[in-house]
């Protein structure tokens, strides 16, 4: 049995009248790098504070590593947090703040362990030779980094990052996405991150969930997430989507035949993870867009579905090309070509005709909530 770190068990808070996490069942694995993923107003940062204590559930159990932690002040909990802003005292040196939580020990480490234990930290970082400098002297990575190392000194159980990689530049922002899982991965320890970039959370963690309106909606690995979601909420806030709506014409298992709203009829399966559709169920099939071809008119490429359809816009981006079509009957479909697929010819422009189509298995007929 896998053991647990943190454990949430019918947690709800409510400011006033604002129901801010709803209900909430959570598990989180020792040793994991977890994602609390969704929009502005979810519940995953208020989740996060109660997980560190700055917050108190109004109903349910919190626990950490087995024991209840309801009530507990956030100083007595085993767990530590790197803010969004980082939260450094822009008066101390790097050395004073990476060194700030072990001097609040009673008792207090002697002098030379405190400086062993902060040289360590700072070069978990790679911060090695900054202790002298002044925060302001730093760059918005390295001022992360020492948030970082002090937050990691006290040796927490687990440690909360409330998206503390928002205010860094793309390239920098990938950088520490590596640097983190890295760090993760020399610790050992459980990380719990909030984030509301998709992007950031599945290539990061080993399990992510979405949160809606206070609730969980769906957990699991980044690649089930992905291939599985549970309904289109999901499957629209991991990863790109074409989304097809229409309504459950026949079940058989897990396959469906499904009615689109221009009366054509589809087929499809049921996500692994969805059992709940019937016949005259609003749904919606969804098809990811590097799953559907793209093929010149007249020279088909063999798709269980095919639909004739022109080009109105295309953008190269290096290892492939999205393609934006007008679908007969559909719509717009958005595809996405691998490069190698089109060295040599050249690919579509604007205005041209072509064939655009998947297999049955590529669709996924979901829950249109």
């Amino acid at each position: 049995m896998t053991e647990v770190d943190i454990e949430f068990r019918g947690v709800s808070k409510t400011y006033g009248e604002v129901l801010a996490v709803d209900r909430v069942n959570l598990a989180i694995p020792k040793g994991a790098f977890v994602s609390l993923l969704g929009p502005s107003g979810c519940g995953k940062t208020t989740s996060l504070r109660i997980m560190a204590g700055f917050e108190q559930p109004s109903a349910g159990e919190v626990e950490i590593s087995g024991l209840s932690v309801v009530g507990v002040p956030a100083y007595r909990r085993p767990v530590n947090m790197v803010f969004q802003n980082y939260a450094l005292f822009p008066h101390l040196t790097v050395f004073d703040n990476v060194a700030f939580g072990l001097r609040q020990l009673s008792p207090k480490p002697a002098k030379r362990e405190l400086e062993k234990q902060v040289a360590a930290a700072l070069e978990l970082v790679r911060l090695s030779g900054f202790g002298g400098r002044r925060i302001w002297e730093l760059s918005g990575g390295q001022q992360q980094r020492v948030a970082l190392a002090r937050a990691l000194i006290n040796r927490p159980k687990v440690l909360l990052l409330d998206e503390p990689l928002a205010a860094l530049d793309r390239k920098l922002r990938r950088d520490m996405q590596i640097e983190l899982q890295n760090l993760q991965d020399t610790l050992g320890i459980t990380f719990v991150l909030v984030t509301h970039d998709q992007e950031e959370a599945l290539s990061m963690s080993d399990m992510v969930c979405i949160m809606r309106e206070g609730r969980i909606i769906q957990s699991g690995s980044p690649q089930a997430l992905y291939d599985e979601p549970v309904n289109r909420y999901v499957a629209d806030f991991v990863g790109r989507s074409n989304f097809l709506p229409g309504r459950v014409a026949k079940r058989d298992g897990q396959r469906i035949e499904f009615t689109a709203a221009n009366n054509r009829m589809l087929t499809g399966r049921l996500p692994a993870t969805a059992n709940t559709m019937a016949p005259g169920d609003r749904a919606a099939l969804m098809i990811r867009p590097e799953l559907i071809s793209i093929a010149a008119n007249g020279s088909s490429k063999a798709s269980q579905l095919e639909v004739r359809a022109k080009i109105k816009d295309r953008r190269f981006l290096g290892e492939h090309t999205e393609y934006l079509v007008d679908a007969t009957g559909f719509g717009e479909i958005l595809v996405l070509a691998p490069k190698k697929e089109e060295r040599g010819s050249g690919g579509f422009a604007p205005g041209d005709e072509v064939i655009v189509g998947w297999s049955e298995s590529a669709a996924l007929v979901l829950a249109d909530n």
